[in-house]
């Protein structure tokens, strides 16, 4: 074989080679999902495709502007932007100025003309402006000859980058060239596959923003609906996600082998946002329920009216009295009757005082307050259609003796169903594979490990580990929160005293409490969202159930 075939044949063999590394950099491009490396790739790529010693990849910004993205000028050692974390102060390439078009800038001129310049020698270029190119050139002693540059364009036509490459060199003497019809050829194929990468890129970019966007709305609109629950929607989010990053760097019992990747704690972000989403299908007087008697509005004031009701007809029934009292001349008894009166004034003003009270709620309300309401409430007086009936009714007293807080037990089971509304809503949200147990997670919120939670009556090991850290978070988060209408925020170590007591009930997973309680999961959320005055003092050694972990458990 002659030299000349032998060089056709080398010739051969290194487009092969290069068609490959193309194919072989169209496939990291799909697989990458990385924005920063994905544009590094493509540069990258490009320089190996064509040898070339420097590059930069722009890319277009709304602003009608080319952003530097990735700078590399292998000769001189610099590598900016991308994953080497160095800053690019670079200002952005306008292409536009004065609202006339920028040709004299290549790399704007490529986009605005949508079409690939290659030019030889910069510096014997004609029209365009390579002032800023020359001053770098002079500045580092380089000599910037030939420019290969080409616009990516989506699949809708539009531009959104610009491939630059400078100095491509002859691989056999290291001597700059000038870019060639093949060089132009794989570069212009590798910019049409990286838009398509970086559209779909920006695709699943403003989709997963358009996703959250709309979960954020549905919380939001819980909080609109109730002030007093919104902010849980919005703190159960990160709590969870405290305690999940703290498990991932735990060794405690089964949790050594959990370490959940950055789409799984994503996943557990989303079903966090939305597990309480059920509740807008939840009447706001039970969810802003703040005293016993409140329905649509607080019917404590229609008590009070009552109350003055009797105390006008005792002191009309006092004024008769004395009336005849002065007509059959004996005034001697008046003071006796303004005596009663004064007295039995008294009496319903403290019955009132006592209801306003039981009206409020409470932790506890014993068996003697409550016979003391149904007392009350089985005294008569007369309403607006002159009939005599009970001073409260049924619904009133039943409402007034509910032992702890301000709900009913009939009540609490609307509440409760916002669990089975949550899961109806998630379970019809076609998910995508790495969402896919956004529901599970969300609806088991409310379940206990031992099997007595709600709606399902699951047990522990039906439920997955992020249902469980979901499940902590809501409870501490509402133990804590200090925006409720019914209660005050509990200090610290009151909260983690309950948390401790669910523990030993086996209501929320051992070993996450005590990763919880170890790792101090609970002051860096309080230091957050709590108030100082709920920041106590901690110790552990008394918190129920927790157990220290020593030299010889670990």
């Amino acid at each position: 074989m002659n030299d000349n075939a032998t060089s056709q044949a080398d010739q051969v063999v290194a487009s092969a080679e290069r068609i490959q590394k193309l194919n072989d950099i169209g496939i990291a491009l799909s697989a990458e999902r990385d924005a920063n490396r994905l544009l590094e790739t493509i540069l990258l790529g490009a320089k190996e495709l064509t040898n070339a010693d420097a590059g930069t990849m722009y890319t277009v910004t709304e602003d009608h502007e080319l952003k530097f993205e990735i700078i590399r000028t292998d000769s001189l050692g610099i590598a900016m932007g991308g994953t080497t974390g160095i800053p690019i102060n670079f200002p952005n390439l306008p292409l536009y100025r004065d609202g006339e078009p920028n040709l004299k800038m290549i790399a704007a001129y490529a986009a605005l003309r949508e079409e690939t310049v290659n030019l030889p020698d910069a510096y014997e270029a004609e029209g365009f402006d390579f002032a800023g190119t020359r001053a770098f050139d002079s500045k580092t002693g380089y000599r910037s000859k030939s420019f290969l540059t080409v616009p990516l364009k989506n699949h809708e036509s539009e531009i959104i980058g610009v491939l630059q490459l400078i100095n491509a060199k002859d691989p056999n003497t290291d001597e700059v060239r000038a870019f060639g019809p093949e060089d132009t050829q794989l570069a212009e194929s590798l910019a049409s596959q990286a838009a398509i990468s970086l559209t779909n890129q920006k695709l699943i970019t403003d989709l997963k923003l358009l996703f959250e966007s709309f979960i954020q709305t549905i919380a939001s609109a819980i909080d609109d609906k109730s002030p007093y629950t919104g902010g849980h929607c919005h703190r159960v989010p990160v709590l969870s996600d405290m305690l999940m990053r703290a498990v991932n760097d735990s060794d405690i019992g089964e949790l050594k082998d959990v370490n959940l990747t950055e789409e799984q704690l994503y996943e557990m972000k989303i079903a966090a946002w939305l597990h309480d989403c059920g509740k807008v299908v939840t009447p706001e007087y039970v969810v802003d329920k703040s005293t016993k008697l409140e329905t649509i509005y607080d019917r404590v004031h229609m008590v009070d009216t009552r109350f003055e009701v009797l105390k006008r007809d005792i002191e009309i029934k006092m004024l008769k009295r004395k009336l005849r009292a002065v007509q059959a001349n004996t005034p001697e008894i008046i003071p006796q009757l303004e005596k009663e009166y004064k007295e039995r004034a008294e009496a319903l003003d403290s019955d009132r005082e006592f209801i306003r009270t039981c009206n409020v709620g409470g932790e506890f309300m014993s068996d003697e307050l409550k016979n003391r309401v149904k007392s009350i409430g089985a005294r008569s007086w007369t309403g607006p259609d002159g009939k005599a009936q009970n001073f409260l009714s049924e619904n009133e007293v039943y409402n007034l003796c509910i032992s702890r807080g301000t709900i009913t037990n009939e009540e609490r089971d609307v509440i409760n169903h916002h669990v089975t509304a949550t899961l109806k809503m998630l379970n019809a949200i076609p998910f995508p594979k790495h969402l896919a147990k956004v529901a599970e997670i969300a609806g088991a919120h409310h379940e206990k490990l031992d099997g007595t939670g709600y709606p399902n009556g699951l047990v522990k090991d039906q439920m997955s580990i992020q249902a469980r850290v979901l499940a902590i978070a809501d409870v501490f988060e509402a133990l804590t929160a200090r925006d409720r209408p019914y209660k005050k925020g509990k200090p610290l170590s009151q909260a983690l005293k309950i948390l401790g007591f669910m523990k030993k009930d086996q209501h929320i997973d051992p070993d996450l409490f005590q990763v919880f309680i170890d790792q101090k999961v609970y002051q860096d959320y309080a230091e957050q969202y709590l108030g100082e005055e709920q920041i106590d003092e901690v110790i552990a050694e008394k918190i129920p159930g927790y157990e220290a972990v020593t030299s010889d458990s670990a």
